[in-house]
């Protein structure tokens, strides 16, 4: 197939990968052509410009700037990029043919930009649902109900479903929540489509040369989180989790990440004086890497106050360096039950500090058990989240989809 991807994420090959780079790369590797749009923040990019990574053709179209602003830039970033993307695609794509349109949300307002697309190139659309929004944001007070735009994205969002041919659910619970509270949508067309990568076998390293380099003492268990610090992750319980900790010398927490609370946590480290938790806006690539293979628990955070079913993409890296995972959850999530059902995690519900402490300890002090999840983890990631069967999932999809459009 010749696939279009309208992407707000897609790293260049020198920066990072991500499960979206991921499943280009695997797509192209499975003879389909793909062409990817994405947008460049205008702080790294003056001008819009057409690439070639990955073996792929990467369109990149200058927008406003999406991370680490306020709410009105990316909010204005966001409603601008539609109309950015379509002259883009005008400007340096009309001559061209496809036979699909693959797409992920948020931003729920690339829902105008795909059924323009659709009706261009006369071709079917394919969402990867990521996140429900904007109930997310009203479930952690980021909008209300009284506010203009919680009904106005609410649109964009009840658009973007019945825009899109297809849409892959990350998990059974997002399926069914998305079919409950949307009953007009076409129960056929919401598929399962799990969050995916391409799986390296791990390389292990005696040598302890992160912890060396951090000052990670030896003797401690090393906890680490990688990733997005904002209200979605309930950083507010996370600096529980360190202050009630910050006396056990058996644990030692390590968080990587920017976002809108990061600073919270930093304040929190230095107010209590925390000497087993180190903060670290980013690290390098290799650093990174030799962080999860030296580490011993992969955390997950999701505030306690959402009504939407999260699927937290970070468990993958976990997965795949044999992590036993501990998340701090909410009860609406189905996540919690994959941790237990595959035997790689446990999970407490955020919020509950004295559960999730003793979950914790429970880690600290059975090197065995934290040994056997990390394998049972791995496992399950090649079982289930394989980037080869996402590749495989999109063509049986397609294949059902045009048996439907025949009929």
């Amino acid at each position: 197939m010749k696939i279009l991807y309208i992407s707000t994420s897609f790293p260049k090959p020198e920066e990072s990968s991500t499960i979206y780079t991921d499943l280009a790369e695997e797509l192209v590797k499975e003879n389909h052509q793909v062409t990817v749009v994405v947008s460049e923040e205008k702080k790294k990019s003056s001008k819009t410009v057409s690439l070639k990574e990955r073996n792929m053709e990467v369109l990149r179209v200058t927008t406003g700037n999406l991370y680490d602003v306020n709410i009105v830039e990316k909010g204005t970033t966001i409603l601008l990029m539609q109309y950015q993307f379509k002259s883009a695609i005008k400007g340096h794509l009309k001559d061209r043919e496809f036979d699909l349109i693959l797409f992920e949300s948020p931003p729920v307002t690339t829902a105008s930009v795909v059924e323009w697309a659709m009706k261009y190139f006369d071709c079917p659309s394919y969402l990867m649902l990521k996140d429900i929004f904007p109930q997310n944001a009203l479930d952690i007070g980021i909008l209300t109900k009284k506010h203009p735009a919680y009904y106005y994205f609410k649109n964009k969002e009840k658009k973007l479903y019945e825009t899109a041919s297809i849409i892959g659910a990350m998990s059974e619970g997002n399926r069914q929540y998305v079919l409950e509270h949307n009953p007009s949508i076409n129960r056929g067309k919401v598929r399962i489509f799990p969050n995916a990568k391409k799986i390296a076998e791990a390389k292990y390293d005696s040598s302890n040369e992160f912890r060396k380099k951090y000052n990670i003492p030896d003797s401690a268990v090393l906890a680490v989180y990688g990733g997005n610090m904002g209200k979605p992750q309930g950083m507010e319980f996370v600096c529980e989790i360190l202050k009630d900790n910050k006396s056990n010398k058996d644990i030692f927490f390590l968080l990587v990440g920017r976002g809108t609370e990061r600073e919270l946590v930093a304040e929190a480290i230095k107010e209590n004086k925390i000497d087993n938790a180190l903060l670290l806006n980013s690290l390098p690539r290799s650093d990174y890497e030799k962080m999860l293979n030296e580490a011993d628990i992969g955390l997950v955070f999701l505030d306690q106050r959402f009504t939407i079913p999260n699927y937290p993409s970070r468990v993958l890296s976990y997965f795949e360096k044999r992590l036993p995972v501990l998340a701090a959850i909410d009860e609406s999530t189905d996540f919690g039950e994959m941790l237990i059902d595959s035997k790689a995690g446990d999970y407490a519900i955020a919020g509950n500090i004295k559960s999730f402490n003793g979950k914790l300890n429970n880690l600290i002090h059975n090197a065995e058990l934290r040994k056997a999840m990390g394998q049972n983890g791995f496992n399950y990631l090649c079982e289930n989240f394989d980037v080869k069967d996402s590749v495989k999932l999109i063509q049986e999809h397609m294949v059902a989809l045009n048996q439907d459009m025949e009929v």
